[in-house]
């Protein structure tokens, strides 16, 4: 059997090409480089061949320092101290279980895309605010334990900018929960007619962060929304937890539209007693994406006919 060992000479510095974890992915040459460095110890010192550190690994769950392994050793091998290499190792193991424990979050967010603010085009839309949509992305808000509302006309980005405050919550370590206005009465619905009303309850009033989109996108709101909806933001009040509604109706309407102004002012009470309001107006992305989907029809079936017209030239 090979067998690893390091033979204790002055470690070199480590090279600037393998420093990068970036750069410690498993490839052909460092495996044949990793095997050929194994080698049987003479000092008989306690040594463990590849495979049988790869088991033993993986019978400790350290994956992340599994899928680096091979690398390292060729690093140790160009003269890294024992220290250096283990102190990568361990590095690699805790970056590989955040991006795993990021992955679990955003499935279990609901959140079906990752969009970030460099996708989004301010300049179709410069009255925007701006400075302050920067703020929630960063999260302080979230720290902070305050809330947020965004209203403003339908396509105005108010459920681009949600989605985009979940993600990066996600990627700051932060438990979120996005659930679209209808979907989220659906929940407390159901779990209510299948007795786990106390379940989803939980889970909506004590995640780091929950975003209710497009609130009274639909006109006819279920029976109980003013009693669902308040209590669970009476039970995120209480705890200090942040809460992102958006919706394209003014907040006086609210009363209205739930159909209880008691429960309506409750509410609201609790959501700008600490809570971001942000006004989004402008024109629609939506209708600009439909505008350039359109064109670009009709771009591609110009140039599909001017096609086939030369080739029913060449014909002739």
């Amino acid at each position: 059997e090979q067998l690893v060992s390091f033979n204790g000479e002055k470690p070199k510095p480590i090279p600037e090409s393998i420093k990068d974890p970036a750069d410690m992915s498993v490839n052909r040459s460092n495996t044949t480089q990793a095997r050929d460095i194994l080698k049987q110890d003479e000092g008989g010192n306690m040594n463990m061949s590849l495979a049988e550190m790869e088991k033993h690994l993986k019978t400790l769950r350290l994956h992340g320092m599994i899928a680096t392994l091979e690398t390292r050793i060729v690093q140790a091998n160009q003269g890294a101290s024992f220290t250096e290499v283990f102190a990568c190792l361990i590095q690699d193991e805790l970056d590989y279980r955040k991006s795993r424990l990021t992955q679990t979050r955003l499935k279990a967010s609901g959140l079906t895309e990752q969009p970030t603010l460099t996708e989004f085009d301010w300049g179709f839309n410069p009255k925007l605010p701006k400075m302050d949509i920067y703020e929630l992305v960063s999260g302080k808000f979230i720290r902070e334990g305050h809330d947020a509302l965004l209203i403003g006309s339908p396509g105005t980005g108010k459920s681009m900018i949600a989605k985009t405050v979940a993600n990066a919550a996600i990627l700051a370590g932060y438990k979120v929960v996005y659930r679209e206005a209808h979907t989220f009465f659906e929940d407390l619905f159901e779990a209510t007619q299948l007795k786990r009303r106390k379940k989803i309850s939980k889970l909506f009033s004590e995640t780091d962060l929950l975003i209710i989109d497009d609130l009274f996108l639909r006109k006819k709101m279920p029976e109980q929304a003013a009693d669902d909806l308040l209590e669970i933001i009476l039970n995120r009040y209480s705890a200090k937890k942040s809460t992102l509604l958006t919706s394209n109706r003014l907040v006086e309407d609210w009363g209205k539209l739930l159909r209880d102004n008691t429960a309506s002012s409750a509410i609201l009470d609790r959501l700008l007693h600490h809570g971001h309001l942000l006004k989004f107006e402008g024109k629609s992305y939506r209708l600009k994406e439909a505008a350039s989907r359109i064109s670009q029809s009709k771009q591609k079936k110009q140039d599909e006919k001017g096609k086939n017209m030369d080739l029913s030239k060449e014909d002739l």
